[in-house]
């Protein structure tokens, strides 16, 4: 079954943290599981920090330098916090989709395992031949 993508609208519903329809669902778990699973979350966060900025933007009194100065200094934050907290937040949009706990990691862990593999062997080969 090819993941349905969802329109702007419900994207954006998604961003902000709701659940999809579940005509969406393998779409979700591909967004949550593909090579690029990770610039997708911080797209995500950026949608939710650009909300901010306009209402700071317009009720921050002073020079114009203190509310973008704040804007940054709290987009800095988010950031982090979004980056901390990936795997997690994933896992719960996965969870959300109606898939079970840990489906998204596994899903990406056996995407990786011939990598991993030839990772294993080369580091086998080079460290360990005087233990064989």
């Amino acid at each position: 079954m090819t993941p349905q993508r969802p329109n702007p609208f419900l994207w954006l519903w998604y961003a902000l943290g709701g659940r999809l329809p579940t005509r969406h669902k393998t779409w979700v778990l591909y967004d949550t599981t593909c090579r690029t699973w990770q610039a997708r979350h911080l797209a995500r966060a950026f949608v939710q920090m650009s909300l901010i900025a306009p209402p700071v933007l317009l009720i921050v009194p002073g020079p114009r330098w203190v509310p973008l100065v704040g804007i940054l200094l709290g987009w800095l934050v988010a950031l982090q916090f979004a980056v901390f907290n990936m795997h997690l937040s994933v896992e719960h949009r996965v969870r959300q989709a109606g898939y079970p706990s840990g489906t998204a990691q596994a899903q990406r862990d056996a995407a990786r395992s011939d990598e991993r593999a030839a990772a294993e062997a080369r580091y086998v080969a080079r460290y360990r031949r005087d233990e064989t």
